[in-house]
Formats: C-alpha cells, structure tokens, sequence
C-alpha cells in the first residue's frame, strides 16, 4: 500500500510542478515589460490587488513590483526568500528581475550594499526550475566572481534562497587541494561559483567536463572580471560557451565598452543603472571624508586614528600584500589595544576564509588589499573604511567604501591622499561622489615612525618586510596608468623610507627614469636608475595646499577634527608594551656619486699659457700636424735621459742612507761605553772568593772600535791584542774628548 501511495503522491506532485510552470510561463509572457524600459519608472502595485491568475484569465503586473511575491517566480524560491527573510526588493532588483525573468540580458550597475546577489540568483533558479533541469544535464548556469571571499558569499546565498530546489550546486575557488574530488563530480552540477582561474582550470584538464547545454552565465563584479587582469582567462572561458544563453552582468560601477559586449556576445542587452539619475553614486547613509596626508606621515596618522576608535569595526585598505604583512606585524607588536588581522591574496584559501569569518563576528582592526573591496557583506556593520592609499580610479573607491552603509545601516570612510594625488578629488567629485576635507586633531597625533627603527632592530625579520614594503608601494605607483594622480618621481623616497623605520633607502631597480634637463632635476628624490649611466638627483620641497576652513559641526567628534599642525619635536621615547623604544632622529641627506661619472683629461700648458697635448714637448712639431705626432728618436733621448737622472740621483740616495746608518751605530757604541765606565765601582766592591774566581776565568778578549784618522773611508779598527786597565781607560777619555770637541 505505501508504494502505490508513494508513486501516487509523486505523480501529484510532478503534475502540480508541471502546471505551475505552465502557469509561471503564460504569467511571464502576457505581462512582459518593455524592451529599454526601467520598471522603478513605473507606478508600484497597490499591495491589495491580486497576485497572479485573474477572474478574466489575465495575469496581474509584474513590472513595477515592490515585493518578492508580486513576482512570477515558484513557490519554492518564494519560500526561501521567505525564510531567509527577504520580503521587500531594493532598487535594483526591482529593476532587473522582470527583465531578467524574461530571459533578457542585463547590464546593471548600482550602489554597493544594493542587493545585486538576488538579482541574479533569483533569475538562475526559475530558469533551470521552468527548464526542468535534473543532475543529468549537467551545468546549467555559471556564476563567475573575481575573488574567493566574494565567491563563497554567493554560494551561502544560493544554498540559503535554493535550499528547497532539487539543484546541485558546487564551489570552485582557487587555493583548494581537493582538485581531484572536484574532477569527478564537476560534471555531475547544475550550479557552478566559481573564479575564473579554476573555472578555466576544469575546462582544460577534467576530461568529461563540458558546458555545451548553459542557460545562464552571470558575471559578478564585471567591471572587474572585464579588465585587463582577467582578460585572457575570461575570453578562453567564453569560447567554450555556447552564444544561445542569457547573460546577466552585475556591478557597483559598470562599462558599456563595445569592444566587451562584443566578447560575450551579448543580445540586446537592458542597460539598468539605479542611480544613474541620484544625486551620489554611494550609499547616502555614508559619511565619507578626505585628509591631505605626507607620505612619511601616513602610518603615524593610522595609528592615530586606531588608538582614537578602539571600539570601531576598521577595515583599512593598502595597495600590497607586502604592505599589509608589515603594517600588520609591526602594529601588532606596538599594541595597539584592539585585535588587529590581515588579509590579503597570498594566504591560503582555508585561512582567509578563517579570517573574513573573524571579522565579521568581532570588533577588530582588518589590514587587507583590495581582495575585500569587491562585494564582502561582513554580517555586523563595518564602522570605519580608512584607505591608507590611494585607490587607482573613483571604481576602486567606490566598492571600497561600499563595504560599509549597506542595506538600511551607516557607515563612514576615510581617504589618505597625498599632495600630488589632489586629482582624485576632482574625479570623485565629478562621479557625485561627496566627500568631505577634515583635519587631523594635533592635540590626539600619536607619532610612530620614529617607533619602528627600535622594532626592526628588535626583530631582524621585519627589516625585510619593511623593505618589501617600501618597494611594493613605489611599485604599486609606478605602474597605475593615469599619471594625473600617481607620479613616483614626486614622492619623498628617502623620507618614507625613514618613516618605516628602515636605516638606508632600499635600491629601487624597477625605474628607469633619466634625467632630462638641469630644471627636471629638481622634481624628485634621488632614485638610482637599473641598465643606466645616467644619475637622477631629484628633489623638491613639499608642496603646500590650502584646503579651506572646515566646518566643524558637520564632522563627527574625535581624532578628525581640527587642523593639522605637525610636533616636529623629536629625539623622544615611548614605552610600548614590553618593548622601550627610541624616536629616530631624521637622518642627514645622503650623497650619492655616480661610478659613471665622466673622468677629466690632463691638459698641459706652454710658455705663453696656450693649452698643448701632455706629450707636445716631445712632439715632432716641425710638420706641423696638429695632432703632435710623436716622434720615436726624441722620445727614446728623452726616455734615455730620464734613466740617467734616475741612477744618479739613486747613487746619491744610498750614501746619504749610508751616511745615516753609520751614525746611529756610532751613537750606540758610545752609549754602551758609558754605561761600563759607570760600572767600575761596583766591580771593586766585589769579595775575595768573586775576585778570584773572576781571575781564574779565561778573560775574553775585548773589542774597542774607534774612528782611524788614517782611513778615509770612515772604517773601525779593531785592537784585538790585550790591554791594560790604564790604557783602555786612556782610549775612553780620547774618544770623548773628540765627540765633545
């Protein structure tokens, strides 16, 4: 009984799915908005007018809806949406999904924090569920992200919203080591997240791998997924795929590029821009503001800033990994009384997923690039943005900023630019984006650079994340392409080395800048040049800017408020957890000498002053060739006789050595001489047993040296014969008498 009972009950409900589809198609065909129109232009559904079939068998409007359950969707999504507590839809997903339920293209473009996930996994899911789709068709729809973070997200929100669906749904992100498991059952999934990387990854190497049969293909971030670091991923992925398919395309900021278009084969697509029309292009419960930071100042301002929000959620951006690995470690060892983490591209996917989870469950400090500025939803409200660097256009900025305020919540930023980056200012103000100049409180300025040499002395490893992150930056600068805004050869090198704590200016071999002119040299720092004989010694005094008077009472209460007059006092010391730390005086201008320098020539003069060649005195002058050929015969005299001069003045040399010599051996014998006559006395005081044993002992004859008159040669004499007391005593008092005389 419970079999039959069994096939009856599904045979029921394959015949109610199947009119419920029938339904949903009829619904969706008899109500379709217009091509090119944008359904929030629409007056919005009275919420008692009937949903659906009506008594006349039409079907009410969808264009114009405000609820999920206005929409033509199966009851299954309806449940989902409802227990993940999705009720009404934001701008953009009224927008989109009655184009998008359609089977059209998209191209939509809103605010950050706007809701654009459901925009498009609502779409997937009735796709597939009106197509019937069952594990043996394979892939059915391909969601592309250009970050693992953002990838991981998508799919919680798939399982969440689709959890009543028969779908199966698979993650393929980089950084996994279950490459093999995923091979196997790739094929076997109707929903992919994936990263281009390892989407492309499976095409090339899983054997029955294939997506000939894909109806919907959604690009997430598609700004960035369509520039120029995934382009070559993305079009060998496109190639793959079939042309008849829906594409949808999502992002904060979008492109209308036709040269993209035509590489996704895009059918006349709906371009829907939310907040074309608004008056800013960020969420309005943003606060965003901007300070005018000096490059050796910025990490004394962050600390700052740390210490005066300790109980805020901060995410700061940096432009590399590297950066952010030093900042990271170095901040963590200062303490600053908050917990601090780091993320960034180079960590393992199993521990950036460990932290995005710590992050968004805590009160912290999070140190990351921009692998978190492309649509993170951390779960508890971020309260601050603060962007150390620059971002590279107003896109960038904008999905940074847009990991806070989302949905109905606040949030504030914070931009760090830098003199030479004013420009930034003026494009985000033209892309209506309002932000605010502030000034940092001197009174609350804690400085830490001057910290960081006692850090790098204390641990030797850091010196070399210093170093990396020193060149990372510049590196960073170097390549950005608009050169309005980031200029490396403007930038203090030697002081933002110094305000890293590092001894010496690393070596910078990735520029190649020449020097142009005598007035060009005074635009930058010193920079040493790689494959280049030329020396750049560039410098120029900071510029100065006038931002105006601010209005106080318009800016939150706190570190930013006042201006910003730097304590140049330095020589100080500051006591930081367990480490006693010394402030780095500045160090002096280093002067740099190129080994490449041109080398002078020796320039020889005659009598009347005229400059002649060094060897014109041995010239053959009378052919009068002015280039002073040498002649062979007056160069050998002239060699010959320089010979000559030599042996003689060698000769000269040795009897005056000789001479010497001879006086000090004169000078010591006479020393020696004086010392015996002084002991004579004590001689005669000997005892009778010493004098007779000194009589018995064999005398040794004595050698006396005086100066013969009859050898003109200056040689001694040697008397060898055996002399009296008197008569050595006579000879003493002669050689005396001659040397006082």
């Amino acid at each position: 009984m419970k079999k039959p009972k069994s096939r009856n009950f599904r045979k029921q409900n394959r015949l109610s799915e199947t009119q419920e589809i029938e339904l949903l198609n009829s619904w969706i065909q008899s109500q379709k908005p217009d091509s090119g129109s944008n359904p929030i232009s629409l007056p919005p559904l009275p919420s008692n007018e009937p949903i659906g079939s009506l008594e006349d068998a039409s079907f009410s409007r969808y264009a114009g809806a405000t609820k999920f359950e206005q929409l033509p969707i199966s009851q299954r999504t309806r449940d989902g949406l409802r227990e993940a507590k999705f009720v009404e839809m934001t701008d953009i997903q009224r927008a989109s999904l009655p184009h998008a339920l359609c089977e059209r293209d998209i191209l939509g473009a809103a605010k950050t924090g706007s809701g654009k996930t459901l925009a498009f996994v609502i779409p997937i899911l009735e796709k597939l569920y009106r197509e019937r789709w069952g594990p043996e068709d394979g892939v059915g729809s391909i969601i592309i992200s250009p970050t693992r973070e953002l990838a991981g997200q998508l799919f919680d929100v798939l399982r969440s919203v689709g959890k009543h669906h028969n779908f199966s749904a698979g993650l393929l992100i980089g950084g996994r080591k279950d490459v093999d498991t995923e091979k196997e059952r790739v094929h076997e999934l109707n929903i992919l997240v994936c990263t281009p990387g390892r989407l492309l990854q499976h095409m090339d190497e899983t054997p029955n791998f294939e997506c000939s049969q894909l109806q919907v293909l959604v690009l997430d971030e598609a700004d960035r997924i369509l520039d120029v670091g995934f382009k070559k991923a993305l079009n060998a992925i496109i190639s793959q795929l079939p042309k008849n398919r829906q594409t949808l395309l999502f992002s904060a900021t979008q492109t209308k590029s036709v040269q993209d278009l035509a590489r996704l084969s895009l059918k006349d697509p709906e371009y829907l821009s939310v907040h074309e029309e608004s008056v800013t292009a960020t969420p309005n419960r943003l606060q965003q503001t901007a300070m005018v930071v000096p490059l050796e100042e910025k990490l004394d301002m962050l600390w700052s800033f740390i210490k005066a929000h300790l109980n805020s959620k901060i995410l700061v951006f940096l432009s590399s990994c590297k950066q952010v690995k030093f900042v990271f470690e170095a901040f963590k060892k200062l303490r600053p009384g908050t917990p601090l983490k780091c993320l960034h591209g180079r960590m393992k996917q199993e521990r950036r997923m460990g932290i995005y989870s710590e992050f968004c469950e805590m009160r912290s400090v999070l140190f990351s690039t921009d692998v978190a500025s492309r649509g993170l939803d951390f779960n508890k409200a971020v309260d601050w943005v603060v962007q150390l660097d620059c971002p590279e256009d107003v896109a960038s900025y904008i999905h940074r900023v847009g990991r806070t305020a989302r949905y109905h919540s606040g949030g504030r930023s914070v931009l760090f630019l830098l003199p030479s980056e004013m420009k930034m200012l003026e494009k985000l103000q033209a892309a209506k984006v309002p932000i605010q100049f502030i000034k940092a409180n001197n009174k609350r300025l804690q400085p830490v650079s001057g910290l960081l040499s006692a850090l790098l002395v204390k641990y030797p490893d850091m010196q070399y994340l210093a170093q990396r992150a020193f060149v990372t930056y510049l590196r960073s600068i170097h390549i950005q392409k608009d050169k309005e805004i980031f200029d490396v050869i403007k930038l203090p090198i030697d002081e933002f080395s110094a305000s890293l704590g590092l001894p010496m200016t690393p070596k910078i071999r990735f520029l190649k800048q020449k020097i142009k002119s005598k007035t060009e040299s005074k635009k930058s720092p010193l920079l040493e040049t790689e494959n280049s004989n030329d020396e750049n010694v560039l410098e120029s005094p900071k510029e100065k800017l006038d931002i105006g008077d601010i209005d106080e009472e318009e800016v939150s209460k706190g570190f930013l408020l006042e201006k910003d007059t730097r304590n140049d006092e330095e020589g100080k010391t500051s006591e930081i957890g367990d480490v006693r730390l010394t402030a780095r005086i500045s160090k002096k201008k280093k002067l740099k000498i190129s080994i490449h320098r041109p080398t002078g020539t020796r320039v020889v003069f005659d009598e009347e002053g005229n400059a002649v060649a060094p060897l014109a005195m041995v010239a053959d002058t009378k052919s009068g060739n002015e280039s002073f050929l040498i002649d062979q015969g007056k160069k050998k005299e002239h060699y010959n006789k320089m010979r000559e001069e030599m042996k003689h003045a060698d000769k000269e040399d040795k009897v005056l050595d000789h001479q010497r010599r001879k006086e000090q051996r004169i000078k010591k014998k006479m020393k020696l001489k004086r010392g015996a006559l002084e002991d004579e006395d004590s001689q005669e005081e000997l005892s009778g047993s010493e004098e007779e044993a000194t009589r018995d002992r064999p005398r040794k004859k004595s050698k006396i040296y005086y100066d013969s008159d009859n050898d003109d040669d200056g040689e001694r004499k040697q008397i060898k014969d055996s002399m009296t007391l008197e008569e050595q005593e006579a000879i003493a008092l002669k050689l005396l008498n001659s040397m006082h005389s």
